[in-house]
């Protein structure tokens, strides 16, 4: 689990663990994961990781209502812009399914 702080009391639950470096995160998650997809949940998380690079794919899921809280996705984060590449668009009943392929500046994929 990727956090910013980790208290030692906590315990992750199973054989979880906790990361407060992103690189390191995502590199046991796809050694792991081996030839399955790693998914990623969360804000923070996907922002952490498209700005470490190591972000492949995001996918997102628009439900037209508006919460007026949560935290912001696309928030500057002082680096360089990110481009995506829509490679799925699925238009649901309640909400419209999103998937992006994030395109890195060498062509290359983490």
């Amino acid at each position: 689990m990727l956090t910013r702080h980790i208290d030692p009391a906590d315990k992750p639950p199973g054989s979880a663990k906790y990361y407060t470096d992103v690189n390191a995160c995502a590199t046991e998650a796809r050694e792991a994961a081996g030839d399955r997809a790693v998914m990623v949940h969360g804000a923070s998380a996907a922002q952490a990781l498209l700005v470490a690079g190591q972000l492949d794919e995001l996918e997102l899921h628009v439900v037209p209502v508006v919460m007026g809280g949560g935290r912001r996705l696309f928030a500057p984060t002082g680096h360089d812009h990110v481009e995506l590449e829509l490679v799925r668009r699925l238009e649901g009943r309640d909400a419209t399914h999103l998937r992006y392929r994030v395109v890195h500046r060498d062509g290359e994929q983490p």
